[in-house]
């Protein structure tokens, strides 16, 4: 049954309103449904409304819920918390594998503590508000999150889950994997690898055998502090399949064996290490061919001979790959010697740095004619152009130490414009497979960056056993892999998708004696999100109490 209301058009053009309680039957005769008129209430405008909320206060008395009048009383909003996150976080906890997995090895082991439930907690912080393990316990769980089964975690706990998953890592790694691979459909022909580093706040290394934190080149130039070298191997779609830890001394080729030797046995059809320039180097190469196998290495093009003269300069047709990029294949070198480089052309780049480049030489022209006018010959406004970075590249010096541009080098930036040369030592790869993949390793910086600044923020790292070090390390990737599947399900940035789902949040209110939480309204912007995700709409009324 139902109240239903009818409107009729009078001759003069005005309205009425009618009341009627209805109900919908079904006529076999006709195998359709139709509306039953039981009792006619009348015009609107003349209706009893008194009588019409008695009678639902009666109503609502026999279904046993509180009368109109007592609705009426007033509502106290006591709290509200996320939730979009959290949701959304646990359902493809669930999805790709990892709650699954993780439940099964505290079955084993026969284990109460929920600490697959805690871990889930951790990675879902890393994708909201990232904080310490303290805050995270002290405010991110029972203050801005709904996550009503925190209350009855202690805090020391946060830290035995992450034990818990160092300890059951490798064969949780194993297994997501090939989860993830076919859930996704991933493409595992080709892994990529890469390391960078994260720095810890303070000024100490481990002094004693098997310490992680130690000084070594880092790859943000903050040399002072001390750090870990970590390890990733993605896919060409940025899912990550492992994550290493390594000290912060360890140098980029030296992690090769334990890659070649851990990845064994995963069934992958081929593992190639993705380098840049930093990495190129006869030694390198030798030892990237015994560990891995195969690489794929940027060129430093102004530092090597045969860059500058027989790759840059030989003639021949450049070959589309996409919109905006083109390659061309040149061997330099027989037998032994040979040498496979692959001349890549990016257009867009190409004339980003040719309309750059323009600028500079416009104001590089006027700083030119400036000193003419001086009356020394080489006044000091003369060295600061020299040694500039942004000018001196172009300058020589003539006459009397008198600066002029120089052509020939600038016919060379020119020759460079939008380029990049790359080699390797697979020859069943293609030229366009090797472009390619190149630009595959930098979705291995993406995930980096995630990790470390915009989003997961690994680092600064303020834990100092090696166990909890790299149990750390491996829940950001993790929550990383959390967040690569709901951006490649949405073909949106979780940017983007976190934006959304800060808009759904959990109410807590106190109404008639009873205290209830219920989540709030969903945009139909989020709603189409959560159909992306294949995660089901969280329940309207979340709990009552009282």
């Amino acid at each position: 049954m139902y109240l239903r209301t009818t409107r009729r058009k009078n001759k003069n053009g005005t309205e009425v309103v009618y009341y009627q309680l209805a109900e919908t039957i079904y006529i076999k005769e006709k195998h359709q449904p139709q509306a039953r008129v039981i009792h006619t209430f009348g015009r609107a405008d003349e209706v009893d409304l008194e009588g019409l909320r008695r009678l639902a206060a009666s109503i609502e008395r026999v279904c046993g819920a509180p009368d109109v009048e007592t609705l009426r009383g007033t509502v106290d909003l006591e709290e509200t918390f996320e939730l979009g996150v959290i949701h959304v976080a646990e359902a493809l906890w669930e999805q790709l594998g990892i709650g699954p997995i993780l439940r099964r090895h505290l079955a084993k082991e026969r284990r109460k503590v929920p600490y697959d439930r805690i871990l889930l907690a951790l990675a879902a912080n890393r994708l909201d508000e990232p904080c310490s393990k303290l805050g995270c316990f002290e405010h991110w769980l029972p203050v801005r999150t709904w996550l009503p089964e925190a209350a009855q975690w202690k805090f020391e706990q946060l830290y035995w889950a992450l034990d818990f998953l160092l300890a059951h890592i490798a064969a949780v790694e194993e297994e997501l994997f090939q989860r993830v691979a076919n859930l996704f459909n991933a493409d595992v022909d080709l892994i990529f690898y890469d390391t960078t580093t994260l720095y810890f706040e303070t000024d100490e290394e481990d002094e004693e055998d098997g310490g992680l934190r130690r000084r070594g080149h880092n790859k943000e130039g903050r040399d002072g502090n001390p750090q870990v070298v970590v390890g990733l191997a993605v896919t060409r779609d940025g899912l990550p399949v492992k994550s290493w830890v390594f000290p912060g001394n360890t140098g980029d080729v030296t992690t090769i064996a334990r890659i070649r030797e851990e990845l064994r046995g995963w069934r992958l059809n081929r593992a190639v290490l993705v380098g840049d320039a930093g990495m190129f180097s006869a030694d390198n190469q030798a030892l990237l061919s015994k560990g891995l196998g195969r690489y794929i290495l940027a060129v430093p093009m102004r530092r090597i001979k045969d860059v500058r003269e027989q790759v840059l300069t030989r003639p021949g047709r450049y070959k589309p790959v996409r919109e905006n990029l083109e390659v061309k294949e040149i061997v330099v070198g027989d037998g032994e010697r040979r040498q496979r480089y692959i001349l890549c052309r990016n257009l867009d780049e190409a004339a980003r740095q040719a309309s750059h480049r323009e600028r500079i030489l416009t104001l590089l022209e006027g700083e030119l004619a400036s000193l003419a006018e001086a009356k020394e010959d080489h006044p000091k406004r003369a060295c600061e152009l020299l040694a500039s970075k942004r000018f001196g590249r172009y300058l020589k010096e003539g006459s009397k130490g008198r600066l002029t541009i120089d052509k020939a080098k600038v016919d060379q930036e020119i020759r460079m414009d939008g380029k990049y040369v790359l080699t390797t030592n697979d020859d069943t790869l293609s030229a366009e497979d090797v472009a390619l993949g190149y630009k595959g390793a930098m979705i291995i910086e993406g995930c980096f960056r995630r990790m470390k600044t915009t989003g997961l923020q690994a680092r600064p790292m303020f834990h100092w056993t090696p166990a909890r070090i790299e149990a750390h390390v491996k829940l950001c990737v993790l929550a990383l892999l959390i967040q690569r599947a709901a951006e490649l399900r949405t073909e949106d940035t979780w940017r983007n998708l976190h934006h959304h789902l800060e808009g759904l949040k959990a109410i807590r209110y106190r109404q008639s004696g009873k205290t209830i939480v219920q989540r709030n309204r969903i945009s139909p912007e989020l709603k189409e999100i959560l159909t992306k995700l294949s995660v089901p709409t969280p329940d309207k009324v979340l709990r009552i109490e009282g």
